[in-house]
Parts: C-alpha cells; structure tokens; sequence
C-alpha cells in the first residue's frame, strides 16, 4: 500500500511523477487560511511530508500523529525544529551537494556587482543620468588579488573560495567550527578567529546555517572591526546578522557596501532602509535558482522521502545525530 504524503509545493512533472509511483500525495501551493483546514485534515494521516519555505513548527506537526519522515527541497533546514523531529523519532531529510556549485555562482555575482557598483551604475545608464564620462565619484574597487574571508567553509563557502582562488587569485581566509584540510590544501585557505578575518578580509562572506548560536552572528560591534573600505556578503540567512546594524554600518562609511540574497524578513518589504542605499546590492534569494538545479534539488527530495519512509536514511539526513537508533 502507498504511503500517505502530503506535498505543500509544486514539483516538476519528472519529480511528481516519482513520487506518485511510490505514495498517495495530497498537494497544497503552501499553506494560507483558505488551505489550512484541509491542510490540517491532511496533515492527521500523513506519514510523510514534502515542500519548502514554510515554517513546520509544533504547531503544525503536532497536527502530524502518523508522520514518519519529512523532506525539505532546500539545503537550509530551519525552518524545523530538530529536537522536536528528533524526540518523535522523525528523520528530516534536505538536498546538500545538488546546489552548491549554483549558488556560489550566485555569491560570486554578488561579490563581484557590490565591488563594481554594477546595479548602481547600470541604473544611472537606464535612468538617462549617464551624460558625460565617469568620475572618480563612479569608480568600483578591484576583486582580483583582494583577500576573501569567508565565514563557514562548508560545501559552498569551499566553491566560493574555489571560485575566489583560482579564477581572481584572491588569497582565501576562513574561519569555520572545524579545520578544513581540502580548503588549505588545495587552495592555501589560512584558518583564524572571526575576529581576526574581519579586521584583515576585504570582502567578507558569510556563509554559516542559522541557528541559536548563529542567530545575531554578525552585528554593530562585528562590522565596526572590519575595514572601511570592506565588502560585506551575506548567502546564509538573514537573521545571521543584525540587519539594523548593517544598515548603520553602511550609511555611516563604517564599510564600504554589501551584498545581500537573504534577509530578515523575506520578501524584503519595499519600507526597508536597505533599499534606499546605493551601496547596498539586493537579491530576492536567488541562490539557487536555476531550473536545472531547482529540478535536481525536487528530484533529491523526492527520493530522500521515498527512501527515509522506507526506513533508509543513510544519505542527506540533516538530523541523524540526534535520532536514537
């Protein structure tokens, strides 16, 4: 007999197909007031559940009592409660690997649109303001041969910092809970404290997951101990970093710019200071979206819930270490 599952986002016609070999789906376009009653009802016999960019706390599992497995289309996996998934016995599976060489494309843009000034400028183009030859008011500041320290070596700080390294040959340093071997090795990555990557990187790029002790990571006291003439990078979370005090930092000259794909609150209301400031770039999280990753990132999921349901969860379980055997 098919297991029950209920899926809370849209699928490519491949992934749902996958999925509708193996379960019984009810679907749902994320959960609003008009859904939740059905959503809830749907919820009370589903062993397994699937979407993205919804917040699946308490209380909405709790709605949940046959749930044996959940799947994540994303590689962040805040929006559970690990020790809550964990206590019931429920493994939660998330898409590493499939999105990492996308997403640090999509870091690099960033990196290299904040150096180069490109949406202002190319704004001032668009705008008719461009009516002469530029001055130094209108000059970027050099990528290649600055020092990158990146926050978080994990998967995609490593493309990033491969990226840095062997395309601009930016001297990569790195602070990260572990040592990465691969990244001294093969790109020269030095490791050292936070404190010391923010007085010394001239772009700093954060790229750690959210969670209590990163929560607030990067605030007033942080961006005050980095250069002037620093960039900062944001592809982790918003809530990483104390948003007000980097609209503070950037409007008082205390670094140079920023450049952000994640925020605070999401989709970035148009009200936020962030978007009155020149010296600010503002991607809405588009770290890795590209059809053919989102597709890879669908079908990942698709198979880490068929498999987690059928009691495998040998791969891309985010919380296996606290699961008791």
């Amino acid at each position: 007999m098919k297991k029950k599952v209920l899926l809370y986002k849209t699928l490519s016609t491949d992934a749902m197909a996958r999925l509708a070999q193996h379960a019984e789906i009810s679907q749902f376009n994320g959960l609003d007031e008009n859904n939740k009653a059905a959503f809830f009802e749907a919820l009370a016999t589903a062993e397994g559940i699937i979407g993205s960019s919804i917040m699946m706390g308490p209380d909405i599992l709790d709605q949940a009592p046959q749930l044996k497995a959940v799947s994540t289309i994303s590689v962040g996996t805040d929006q559970f409660d690990h020790d809550y998934l964990a206590k019931r016995g429920i493994p939660l599976m998330h898409t590493p690997g499939v999105l990492d060489e996308t997403t640090a494309d999509t870091l690099f843009t960033l990196i290299m649109c904040t150096a180069r000034r490109a949406v202002e400028l190319a704004n001032m183009v668009r705008e008719g303001r461009w009516t002469k030859n530029i001055t130094s008011e209108h000059f970027g500041t050099d990528i290649h041969g600055k020092t990158l320290g990146i926050i978080g070596m994990g998967r995609i700080g490593y493309a990033i910092a491969k990226r840095a390294h062997l395309g601009f040959d930016m001297p990569i340093q790195y602070c990260n809970r572990s040592r990465k071997t691969e990244a001294e090795e093969n790109l020269n990555a030095v490791y050292m404290d936070m404190a010391t990557l923010l007085k010394t990187s001239d772009f700093v790029c954060v790229m750690t997951p959210l969670t209590q002790e990163t929560q607030g990571l990067i605030g007033a006291e942080e961006f005050a101990m980095m250069k002037p003439s620093a960039i900062f990078i944001n592809g982790s979370r918003g809530k990483v970093i104390d948003e007000a005090a980097l609209v503070e930092a950037l409007k008082e000259g205390t670094i140079r710019a920023a450049g952000l794909d994640v925020f605070e609150v999401e989709p970035l209301p148009a009200s936020s200071p962030l978007c009155e400031l020149d010296n600010a770039v503002l991607f809405p999280h588009i770290g890795s979206a590209t059809q053919e990753t989102r597709d890879l990132m669908a079908a990942c999921a698709v198979d880490n819930l068929i498999n987690a349901l059928n009691g495998d969860i040998s791969a891309n379980c985010a919380n296996d270490h606290l699961l008791t055997p």
